[in-house]
Formats: structure tokens, C-alpha cells, sequence
């Protein structure tokens, strides 16, 4: 009968060798390259989210005339900080891709979509795609509530735009009824300019004459005095 012990020791010489080789030598390997950190802009920075929602976007295929997924993912209602004006956006979760990117205008209106409380449709002239096409939307939410939380705060801003729009209006009218009085004010000095200068045109011309006639009559004084001075002559 053969011997295992051959082959025993035989293994344990390979276990000995494999710990060998993975034993840690200390030596540390540098990367090859170094890569730096990279601020990433997502365009959002001037801009607070007033909604943010996870929901399935369609648009509808007027040729195909049918719905198309555009994608899943995040929707938000974006504010910006200084303008005040809202836009929607969304990205799809994975990619990130943008599958709509719009203002939230005064003329526009959500409605929910015939048969499904969890969706609801509106017209929209789009960006996501890098130019501006008139889309009809269909929106897909996990849930009523969401839904119904989407649809009240679209119609909410779509009204503050409105007021917005009216404020710009009243200001804009402000700023050219301000700019005309201006103007008008400007007119009025500048007539009055003219003729203040006309006036003093008029006094120079005056006091110009008046040295004239200054000057005429010592011209007389001066022809009275020489014809006695020949006169006297005459008599002696």
C-alpha cells in the first residue's frame, strides 16, 4: 500500500511558497496617473428647488401618434434667486440626462390624465433636447399624493408668474413714464437755457449800441469843441 505522506509534505511546501509570496513586503506602488478633482456644474447653482419628485416622464409621438417614454427619474421645479422665474426639470436617475427642460409660463395648465389619478398632462415649448419644440407631456407619479403635489404647485407658480409679469409691467410702465417726465424736464431747462442765452444776446446787443452812441456823441463833443476853437480863431 502506497504512502500519502509524500504528497502531504509536498503541499504543505506549496502552501509555505504561496504564503511567501503573499506576504506584504512594505513596498507601496504610486498611480500612474494622477487624476484631480473635478467641480462638476449642473446649472442649478442659482437656483432653489421649491419640488422634487421621482416620476416617470412620456411625451407624445404626433407622427407615431402615440406615447413615448422619455425617461425616469428626478423632477424638480427649479426658483431662480434673482429673477424669480421657475422652470421645470428633469434627469433621467442613471444617466442624468435631461428629458425636459422648460419655464414654467403663466399660460400654461396641468390636467390629469383621463383614467389614471397617479398622472397628469400639459403643453410645453421644451429645451431638453437643445432646441425649442412644442411637447405634450405625460407624467407618471409613484403615487395620488404626489400627483396632486405636482399639479397645486404647478398651477401656484404658473399664477405668481402672472402677478410677476404684472409687477414688470406696472414697473417697466413706471420707468417710462419716469424717463418722460425726465425728458420733459430736460426740454424745459433746455428752452429755458435758450432763451436766457437769447436774452443775454439781446443785452449784449444793447450795450453794444449804447457804446455806439457813446462813441457818436464823443465824436459830436469833440467836432463842437474844435469848430469854436475855429471860431475863437476867427475873432482874434
Amino acid at each position: 500500500m502506497a504512502s500519502t505522506e509524500p504528497k502531504h509534505e509536498h503541499r504543505e511546501e506549496e502552501e509555505e511558497a504561496t504564503g511567501a509570496d503573499d506576504e506584504d513586503t512594505g513596498a507601496q506602488v504610486a498611480p500612474i496617473v494622477q487624476l484631480e478633482e473635478v467641480a462638476v456644474s449642473t446649472g442649478e447653482e442659482n437656483e432653489n428647488p421649491i419640488i422634487d419628485l421621482k416620476a416617470k416622464l412620456y411625451r407624445f409621438d404626433k407622427d407615431g401618434k402615440q406615447w413615448k417614454e422619455r425617461g425616469a427619474g428626478t423632477l424638480k421645479l427649479l426658483k431662480h434667486k434673482e429673477t424669480g422665474k421657475v422652470r421645470l426639470v428633469m434627469r433621467q436617475s442613471k444617466t442624468l440626462k435631461i428629458c425636459a427642460n422648460h419655464l414654467v409660463l403663466p399660460t400654461m395648465t396641468v390636467q390629469e390624465h383621463a383614467g389614471n389619478e397617479k398622472s397628469c398632462v400639459w403643453h410645453a415649448p421644451d429645451f431638453a433636447d437643445g432646441e425649442l419644440k412644442n411637447e405634450l407631456f405625460c407624467i407618471r407619479f409613484a403615487s395620488i399624493e404626489n400627483c396632486k403635489s405636482f399639479m397645486e404647485m404647478f398651477q401656484e407658480v404658473a399664477e405668481s408668474q402672472k402677478k410677476q409679469e404684472s409687477e414688470d409691467g406696472s414697473t417697466a410702465a413706471g420707468l417710462l413714464e419716469k424717463l418722460s417726465v425726465e425728458d420733459k424736464n430736460s426740454e424745459d431747462k433746455s428752452d429755458r437755457k435758450a432763451e436766457e442765452k437769447t436774452k443775454e444776446g439781446d443785452v449784449k446787443e444793447e450795450k453794444a449800441e449804447d457804446k455806439t452812441k457813446e462813441g457818436d456823441g464823443k465824436e459830436e463833443k469833440a467836432e463842437d469843441q474844435d469848430a469854436e476853437k475855429k471860431d475863437e480863431s476867427a475873432s482874434a
